[in-house]
Order: C-alpha cells, then structure tokens, then sequence
C-alpha cells in the first residue's frame, strides 16, 4: 500500500498507525488516520529546524536553555487529533443519543397510555386535595360493584372530601349530565329535551341551592311542578311548614338548620345518572333519576374544626304529559315517585333538616343496628336489601 510521504521522504503517519488501522479495519472498526494538511508540514518542519538549531547552540554553549523532555512543538501537531480519541467521541455521542431516543420513546409510551398525567399536569385538574385523582367519566349505568375499601384519611376543613370516592365526583351541577334527548312515547325530541332540562333544573335548586341548604323555602323548584296536580305540590308545602315523620322535606330537599351547621367550602360532589323512558299511556313520559350528593359540613360554632359529611342519595321519578292528551299543565313537571336514603343524619329526628353526628355530641336516639352499609355504594338500589330502622354505616 502507498503511503504520503513528508517533504523529507518520511511517512506523514507511522508505520504503527497504519498497522493499527488495517487491523482495526479489517474488524470493521477502523478509521483511517489524517494525513496533515500542506501548510502544517510547512510549519512542523519550520519547527523541527529551530529545534535542531538550538540543539547545536547549546552544544556550543552559545546561549539558550534547553527544557527536557519539551520541545517547540505542541504535542499532536503532527498528526491532529488522535483519530483513536476521535473514534471515541463519536461513539460516546452515539450512546448517548440512542439513550436519549430510548427515553424519549418511553415517555411517548407513558403519554399514549396515560395523558392525563400530561393533561393534568397541564391544566392542573386532579390536583387538589390529599389523595385526589383523575375525575370519573359520567355514570352511564348502574355500576356493577361499590366503590374501593375505605381510606382512613378523614376530612379536614382544607380538604373535606378526603378520605372519601366523591373526591372524585363532580363538583355541584356538572355532575347532573343529561342523555341525549329522543322522541319517546309519543312525545317529541324537542318535548323531550325540555323535560331534561326542567329535572336537572330542579334537581339543582332541590340540592344545591345554598339557599335551599340553609332552610330556606326552595321556590324555584316547587314552580317547576305542575299546579294542576293538586296531591303533590300542596303536600311538599305542608312537610315545609310543618315536618313529620310520614312528610319529611328532606325526602325531596336537602336542608340543614344554619343555627346547628355550616357548610364547608361552596362545594357539593354528586354522582349519578338520568335518563328516560315511554310513560303510561301515548303522550308521556317519565325521566328517571338516581344521585347521590355528599355534604361536608362543621357546626356553626366559633373554632369548629371537626368535618363531617352527609350523603343522601335520591330515587325520583318525574313524568311529563302532552297537555291535548291529559290534564297536564304544558312544560310542566310530575312527581310520580319518590325514595331517598339519609347517610350519617339522626334516625329519630324529623324536623326537616340534616343532623350529623360528631364526636362532642352525646348520644342519643336509637342505636345504629344491622349490617352496616356503604352510602357510596350506588350499585343496588334504594328498594334493594333496604333494613327497617336506624341502620349503621362503613363511613360517611
């Protein structure tokens, strides 16, 4: 093989170098060595002589300091950079680009798989509050088990949903979603969306009304319902007036005495579905909902810090009649039926509002008795396993 020699017939690189390269090479991982440019000969041998001279003057002992081991030349002048540490570099760069490829990918697995985790991060949802994670999509059916094992964090006033599933239920009215709205016995989609809208309407003022949960008189509500059934309105204004046990407003409200209770925070979680059905008869139909709201609340006393909640949970079937049909008033609501289960309130106490136990209270009242149950249980319902009495709870 032909070499490049120097000005002086020398190799420009090593007999070394070239046997080390055509070994490598032979391995497939050789780089052939860089001859030197023109002009870096030109300033090599420049160097070389001034180096030969001052060896001569000071073998004649006319000036000039010899330095051992130095010489004018810069070490690798000759041959640039050793292409062994040039070789290195390169393949140093490789794994670390193949390492950050390798990152990368992974990160876009994590992202296909999990976006919330970015979306979270970037809009901050599912941050709030010990233990929170991702809001639950909407209930479209009845779920098939109750929810996880109960988590003994308890509710503070920073954080009052802690320690409990509705951390991950809608706030307030976002959690009342309607169904798509379609002609159903003999009413039109139009009718029908209308009908939606009025249950959704009065489900929020009947349970998220602050005034409503203050005890005030839920007029909105009762304007929804149609005066021309003259059973069901009159006895909701009497159970308001006057509550008893058979005609308890909170079997539609949800009220708490602001002498006794304050609310914590300006948030109720609800959960639930609604959707709709053919009614008795061409011309009507019935609107079915089932909900479950949790209250936290703290007694309205000065340094109260204790956090209880409340969970009702509401079985309501409204209907709507096509008034050429029947004596029916038009946009008008029905209550047809009615169920309701009160979680963590008194047993033997009827005066119309909420009454939650807290630990400074003495007891009173019946004793909770019977297999105790999960108030965010909502894959039974309320008709469902239902035992008399003051029945006891898992949590609250």
């Amino acid at each position: 093989m032909a070499t490049n020699n120097d000005d002086h017939g020398g190799p420009a690189v090593s007999d070394e170098e070239w046997a080390r390269f055509l070994e490598q090479a032979g391995e497939g991982s050789g780089e052939a060595p860089k001859e030197p440019s023109a002009r870096a000969r030109m300033v090599t041998e420049r160097l070389r002589r001034e180096d030969e001279q001052r060896a001569r003057a000071a073998k004649k002992g006319l000036g000039g300091r010899a330095r051992a081991g130095r010489g004018t030349q810069p070490p690798g002048w000759r041959t640039g950079p050793a292409w062994q540490e040039t070789r290195g570099r390169g393949r140093t760069g490789r794994r670390l680009k193949a390492t950050l490829a390798i990152a990368f990918v992974a990160a876009l697995a994590v992202i296909a798989i999990r976006p919330e985790l970015v979306i979270d991060r970037i809009t901050g949802e599912g941050t709030s509050g010990a233990g929170a994670g991702e809001r639950l999509a909407a209930e479209t059916a009845r779920p098939s088990a109750p929810p996880t094992s109960v988590d003994p964090d308890r509710p503070t006033l920073a954080d009052p949903f802690r320690g409990s599933p509705a951390l991950q239920w809608a706030d307030g009215a976002a959690g009342i979603e309607l169904p798509e709205a379609r002609a159903v016995g003999g009413m039109s989609k139009e009718q029908v969306a209308d009908a939606l809208e009025k249950v959704k309407r009065f489900l929020v003022t009947a349970n998220l009304d602050p005034a409503t949960l203050r005890g005030e008189r839920p007029t909105a509500a009762l304007d929804l319902l149609d005066p021309k059934l003259k059973e069901g309105p009159a006895r909701l204004e009497q159970s308001l007036t006057t509550p008893s046990k058979e005609n308890d407003p909170l079997h539609v409200f949800t009220r708490a005495d602001p002498a006794e209770l304050k609310p914590v925070g300006d948030v109720v979680k609800v959960r639930g579905r609604m959707w709709v059905e053919p009614g008795e008869g061409t011309g009507r139909v019935r609107v079915l909902v089932d909900y479950t709201f949790v209250y936290p609340f703290v007694k309205a006393t000065p340094g109260a810090e204790q956090v209880e909640r409340s969970v009702v949970r509401r079985e309501i079937t409204f209907a709507v009649a096509d008034p050429r049909t029947w004596q029916a008033t038009a946009g008008k609501l029905w209550l047809e039926n009615v169920d309701v289960d009160l979680a963590n309130s008194a047993c033997d106490v009827h005066d119309g509002f909420l009454h939650p136990a807290f630990d400074e209270d003495a007891p009173a009242g019946p004793t909770p008795s019977g297999t105790p149950v999960d108030p965010y249980d909502r894959s039974k319902g309320l008709d469902a396993d239902r035992q008399p009495g003051c029945g006891a709870l898992t949590r609250s």
